[in-house]
């Protein structure tokens, strides 16, 4: 009987000992490329919880980390206390290519992503050093209150900063909730864009949503279905230079293709159908950094336009055009006509 008891005791003693084991053990990660998936729409998902390694593996991990090329290790970053920002190795290995000497703003590239010298074209704004003055630029009185101004305001050193601060400010005022989910479509029916792109960027800094920001970059072309499921505050649809653009003549080419848009099936009970906060653009708008400021302010004019009611859209295309060209601007950039 005793011996029973002994070996009863034995067992619960080792099956403890092993539960113990396997509740100390390390934790292991899930990568997301090993956990992701895809939903129906071709937006990508993570499932799976990511739990941390252990510290011996942290460890081992960080240490992997600072290897550099040569297999050595590599110097941790310096930082100051007294410095308003982060301070880098000094003593880091960098490479300087010659003729980056510019800024450009062109697709796929970002904003501000430098670029050899011959790439810019008209996608690059240039700053000549030998300036001495900065250019300014007097609006008159009887115009100040189509633009938004305030007489107590200081001037703004160009109309592109004037314009992209008046944005930021108004736009801050609203509640996240209160902000437009935006569906945009290039001038390839039912072609939307990638979170890389500079449309996408032009949403974010007009204080907007891009419904689309987590599709595939291979799943772009959606459908009827999937806009409607997104239900949309504002539809944008770029045209090409034959509907919209500064030789455009007439009105005629967008008003047929404003209204085949909000006829398309399934669109009829989206937000931004129902309210006709359907915009069309000219691609001639997001090829130049004045003209892309020029179209974050139809966004939020057509989305909130009693935000934006003292600003004259095509008073404000004049001002950044002739600022950054010389030239008054011609054509029509942008359908329907907002108020």
């Amino acid at each position: 009987m005793d011996l029973r008891k002994a070996g009863r005791r034995l067992i619960l003693v080792l099956l403890l000992a092993a539960v113990c084991l396997a509740l100390s053990g390390c934790r292991t990660r899930i990568a997301p490329e090993e956990a992701g998936s895809r939903n129906a729409d071709g937006e990508s998902s993570v499932s799976g919880e990511y739990t941390p390694a252990s510290e011996e593996n942290r460890q081992t991990e960080e240490a992997a980390d600072a290897q550099d090329m040569d297999g050595a290790v590599s110097e941790k970053t310096v930082e100051d206390p007294e410095s308003d920002r982060r301070e880098f190795d000094e003593t880091a290995p960098v490479e300087i290519e010659a003729g980056l000497d510019r800024l450009l703003h062109a697709e796929g590239e970002g904003n501000g992503t430098p670029g050899a010298a011959d790439e810019g074209g008209a996608h690059v704004s240039r700053v000549q050093e030998e300036a001495e003055e900065t250019a300014t630029q007097t609006v008159p009185a009887e115009k100040a209150d189509q633009m938004g101004v305030d007489d107590e305001a200081e001037a703004a050193d160009s109309s592109m900063t004037y314009f992209t601060v008046l944005i930021q400010d108004r736009m801050r005022s609203l509640f996240e909730c209160q902000r437009a989910n935006v569906y945009w479509e290039t001038d390839e029916p039912y072609r939307t864009i990638y979170k890389t792109s500079p449309e996408h960027a032009l949403i974010l800094a007009a204080g907007a949503y891009d419904v689309s920001a987590r599709l595939l970059e291979e799943n772009l072309t959606v459908d009827d279905g999937w806009v409607a499921r997104k239900q949309p505050d504002v539809i944008v649809k770029v045209v090409g230079s034959d509907i919209l653009g500064r030789h455009a003549a007439g009105t005629g080419a967008a008003k047929r293709t404003y209204e085949a848009l909000l006829r398309r099936e399934g669109w009829a009970g989206i937000p931004a159908v129902r309210q006709k906060r359907v915009l069309l653009l000219s691609r001639e708008m997001l090829e130049t950094p004045y003209m892309q400021v020029a179209a974050m302010l139809a966004l939020d004019k057509i989305f909130r336009p009693d935000l934006f009611e003292d600003v004259d859209l095509d008073e404000a295309i004049r001002m950044l055009t002739e600022e950054a060209t010389g030239t008054v601007p011609t054509g029509v950039m942008y359908y329907p006509p907002l108020p």
